[in-house]
Formats: structure tokens, C-alpha cells, sequence
């Protein structure tokens, strides 16, 4: 299968990047990797995937940032009394497939000076796209998408998620060429059995 990278980003916050983390770290069998964790600690990204995926290839590495507050990631390290520091985010060192999760969208803050997309640019990984289909959806993916192109991050494809809307999802796909790799409806119960057969639904 080879050493395969992805960042999962999303065109905005609450899109399902997490459940599609899972997807993609159990179908690929890969390390899982959230660089910032921002609130809900005891119950967070990291320790919901680890609890949807049951392959035994995957290692789960620890976060560089753990946040105490459910807020954006630069306002939660200020509460802290913390400062994210790009040069202190480093890929884990593994020979297995590697998912990275994002936080929200490329424009979310790290700090008062760097974003999401800035910490994309470093890790130098191709990024899979989550959207979700609500009123807005087509210019908030669009606006992703232009931005990824204009700083020449590579995108591998688009993975819809939640309720289908065909002409939102054809015009997006007409309109900028991106790969669909797959359409993930809601799932009702999330459990290992549930993202599992998910998988069936991505071609990678």
C-alpha cells in the first residue's frame, strides 16, 4: 500500500471531519495524528477515533497541543497561557499510512500571525476535503478549494458527508475538477462495525 499521508480539513467546523478521520484511518489501516486538540479533552478527537477503529496497524500519536477550551485554537491557548508554535509541530515518525485531522477550516487561527493553512504548508501532506451539504455549502467549498490552489497545496479529493444534495455536489465537482472520492451519509450509530463498512464508500 506504501507510506501515504493525508490532512483532513474541512470547509468549515461541524462538517464530520472526525467521523471521516476514522473512516479513512481504519480503511487505510493508518497512524492517526491530531496536531491540536482544542477542549472536550476527556472525550477528545484522538479518543473518538481510537474508540471507531479496531485494525491492529494503527498507532495513535499524541497530540502537540492540548487545549482546555472549546474554542477557536488561538483563543484557547491564550486562556492557557500558551502559544502555538508552528516549529513546535512535528510529523510523528512512522513507516505506516499517516492521517492528520484539522481543526475547522483552512483559515482558523493558531496564533495571532498563523492558521490552519500554515501548518498544512509545513507538514507538506496532500489534503482530503470534508463538505457537507447546507445552504451556503457551494461557496464555502468553492472558497476552499481557490485557496488550497492558490498557495499550491495538492488536494487528493473531496469526501461528501451527511444528507446527499446531487446538484450541490455535481456543480462543485463540475466546477472545479476536484476528484469525488466518496459520499458518507449520516451515520446513525457510530461504532466500529459502522465505520468499517463506511469505508466501502471511498475509493483511494
Amino acid at each position: 500500500m506504501g507510506n501515504t499521508t493525508y490532512f483532513i480539513t474541512g470547509i468549515g467546523t461541524d462538517v464530520g471531519k472526525t467521523v471521516i478521520s476514522a473512516i479513512l484511518t481504519q480503511k487505510l489501516e493508518a497512524d492517526y495524528w491530531k496536531p491540536v486538540q482544542s477542549g472536550d479533552l476527556d472525550h477528545s478527537d484522538t479518543i473518538k477515533v481510537k474508540n471507531l477503529v479496531r485494525n491492529q496497524q494503527t498507532i495513535f500519536h499524541p497530540e502537540a497541543y492540548r487545549l482546555n477550551h472549546p474554542l477557536s485554537p488561538h483563543l484557547s491557548a491564550k486562556l492557557d497561557n500558551v502559544e502555538i508554535q508552528l516549529g513546535q509541530i512535528c510529523r510523528p515518525e512512522t513507516t505506516n499510512n499517516l492521517i492528520i485531522e484539522g481543526a475547522g477550516g483552512l483559515m482558523v487561527p493558531l496564533n495571532d500571525h498563523t492558521l490552519i493553512l500554515d501548518l498544512i504548508k509545513i507538514l507538506h501532506a496532500p489534503v482530503i476535503l470534508v463538505s457537507r451539504n447546507y445552504l451556503g455549502s457551494i461557496n464555502h467549498t468553492l472558497l476552499t478549494i481557490e485557496t488550497l490552489a492558490l498557495h499550491q497545496i495538492p488536494v487528493a479529493g473531496i469526501i461528501f458527508s451527511g444528507e446527499p444534495n446531487i446538484e450541490t455536489e455535481n456543480f462543485i465537482l463540475r466546477h472545479t475538477g476536484i476528484r469525488c472520492l466518496g459520499k458518507i451519509p449520516f451515520i446513525t450509530e457510530l461504532n466500529p462495525e459502522s465505520i468499517d463498512e463506511a469505508g466501502k464508500l471511498l475509493t483511494l
